[in-house]
């Protein structure tokens, strides 16, 4: 089910369904992919496991965030993390008909915000939780993992160019990240190495990535107790 395309009647409240919230940005992720890439990338995962699912309704996407550290490059957009942490903390006191809500944040800058919200609404006695996709060596932003990622969900988006940016791990990068933004440590906005992405890569990691998302949805789904 993809929220934004239903009518109000195809939601019955009585479902039990998990709502499925995209998060992403609008930011460079170096010269070949595209300023969207973060939500595309949210959006596809949250809708193929929707696809999958009769109990998840995929929302639209966000498609801001907290992206001041790539404020170097023309096109970043973003909201910062007060503006952030309000967006998510609204957005989940409105799901009340969903009997849960689960984040998909698919950019490292949303983190810390969305963390505080989610620990804000579960304070609030809401059933929330985010999940963020990981690579097991994976490179940090625009690299190989986001580069074969686009070329699976929209290749007519991604540019000819595989470029190489910082390849230090971002543990390293990060202090020079938080003081001087992204074009301090790579001119070229990439934190990793786009050499050798490929659309059968993208595949790939898209389904392991989907697989991961639902088993966390079966984990964080509410208990019922027995009447």
């Amino acid at each position: 089910m993809r929220l934004g395309s239903c009518r109000w009647p195809d939601l019955d409240p009585d479902a039990r369904r998990l709502l499925v919230i995209p998060l992403g940005a609008t930011e460079q992720h170096g010269p070949h992919l595209p300023l969207e890439t973060d939500t595309l990338i949210a959006s596809a995962l949250a809708e193929a496991t929707a696809a999958r699912r009769r109990d998840v309704a995929a929302a639209p996407a966000v498609p801001y965030g907290s992206s001041g550290e790539h404020s170097g490059f023309p096109g970043t957009l973003s909201l910062g993390q007060a503006a952030l942490e309000a967006v998510v903390v609204e957005l989940v006191r409105s799901a009340d008909h969903f009997e849960a809500v689960v984040l998909v944040c698919c950019h490292g800058g949303n983190a810390e915000p969305v963390a505080r919200a989610v620990t804000r609404l579960r304070r609030e006695g809401r059933s929330v939780a985010c999940w963020q996709p990981s690579v097991e060596g994976g490179d940090a932003h625009a690299g190989r993992v986001e580069t074969s990622l686009m070329l699976a969900i929209a290749p007519e988006l991604v540019g000819e160019e595989r470029p190489v940016g910082a390849t230090p791990r971002l543990e390293k990068l990060l202090p020079a990240l938080r003081e001087h933004g992204v074009k301090a440590v790579s001119p070229n906005g990439v934190l990793g190495d786009a050499r050798g992405a490929s659309e059968q890569e993208g595949r790939s990691l898209l389904e392991d990535l989907v697989a991961d998302l639902s088993g966390f949805l079966d984990a964080n789904r509410p208990t019922r107790s027995a009447t």
